[in-house]
């Protein structure tokens, strides 16, 4: 696997990126990782680099500028930022053109819900997003309200216990996806908690976090 990182002009500013990659055969679908509130960390990448051994080029993006939550989220660019990782990743010969899909967590969750808009996004995977339902870190409208908009299905994992996102908030979600009639899968494990897929939190979590990955590996398989 190829390891490297580089810097995307973006309309916020020049975006760092990291990208993991097979080093063997011919152009791959490419999955855009989008940082929550522990901003562009270790497990980021580790993250990214499960997409590149699982044969997808993985490049997490700090569309936060380094800056975190919630000085660095602008929710009047983040859709722009997503889109000029979308056309860099499609200059890229090593990447198959327009086979693109996003993997969010937390705040990057709900970017990832917002950019299920974008032409040449075909998937969308949120891990619990806690803006979707709710105003953005910057005071910009619920993600949700957009719905009538999304392209791509969506595939969203939520813990139970998460005290960020309420079960009221996951019906909000379905309800309003059900009646725009767009394509999603959902997922709620009762006994996790928010953040529950980071290998730094412990192992609590192992079958959560074995399951989740499974139905992310099963999910870009099929629209990537």
């Amino acid at each position: 696997m190829i390891s490297e990182t580089t810097t995307i002009a973006a309309p916020s500013g020049p975006m760092p990126a990291y990208i993991a990659r097979p080093s063997t055969g011919g152009p791959k679908p490419a999955v855009i990782v989008l940082e929550g509130v522990y901003g562009f960390d270790d497990e980021i990448r580790r993250m990214t680099g499960l997409l590149g051994a699982a044969g997808y080029v993985g490049i997490a993006i700090d569309y936060l500028h380094g800056k975190g939550v919630p000085e660095g989220f602008h929710s009047a660019t983040v859709v722009d930022d997503i889109a000029a990782a979308r056309d860099w990743l499609n200059e890229r010969d090593y990447v198959q053109h327009g086979r693109i899909g996003t993997w969010g967590f937390g705040v990057g969750g709900a970017v990832a819900f917002m950019v299920a808009k974008l032409p040449g996004v075909h998937a969308s995977i949120s891990f619990y997003g806690q803006s979707i339902a709710k105003g953005l870190p910057d005071g910009g409208d619920a993600p949700i309200k957009d719905a009538d908009h999304l392209r791509a299905p969506l595939l969203l994992i939520f813990g139970g216990a998460d005290e960020l996102v309420t079960t009221d908030d996951i019906r909000r979600i379905t309800t309003r996806l059900d009646a725009a009639g767009k394509k999603y899968e959902i997922e709620v494990y009762p006994n996790v908690g928010h953040s529950f897929f980071r290998q730094d939190h412990g192992t609590i979590a192992a079958r959560e976090i074995a399951d989740a990955w499974d139905r992310v590996q099963a999910f870009l398989g099929r629209l990537l």
